[in-house]
């Protein structure tokens, strides 16, 4: 029997560099399968994949060992946040609202 293979794509972001990769795996096979087999570890060798977040087309998967992939699927990996985005909002207004008063 022949056994059917779909291609998904596996991205990274990294602060300095990018990286695409096309892997084509058989049906049925899991997204941290499909991580491994894709190569970005060795691209990035400090990426953790074991215990990375990651998604598919924007949507966080909560357990990669379980979810399958699909033909066409864009695998991402995610980076921890440097900082909260809330955090830099409400200080980015209080130096705004600063100054203002110093201006009036």
């Amino acid at each position: 029997m022949v056994e059917v293979v779909i291609e998904v794509e596996v991205v990274y972001a990294a602060v300095d560099r990018q990286v695409l990769l096309c892997v084509t795996v058989p049906t049925g096979t899991t997204v941290r399968t499909a991580l491994l087999k894709s190569g970005v570890a060795e691209e990035f060798p400090e990426l953790d994949l074991a215990g990375c977040p990651v998604g598919i087309f924007g949507k966080v998967i909560v357990d990669p060992d379980k979810r399958l992939v699909q033909a066409g699927d864009r695998i991402e990996i995610y980076r921890p946040l440097l900082a909260d985005p809330k955090e830099v909002r409400r200080l980015r207004a209080i130096k705004a609202a600063e100054a203002k008063a110093r201006n009036q």
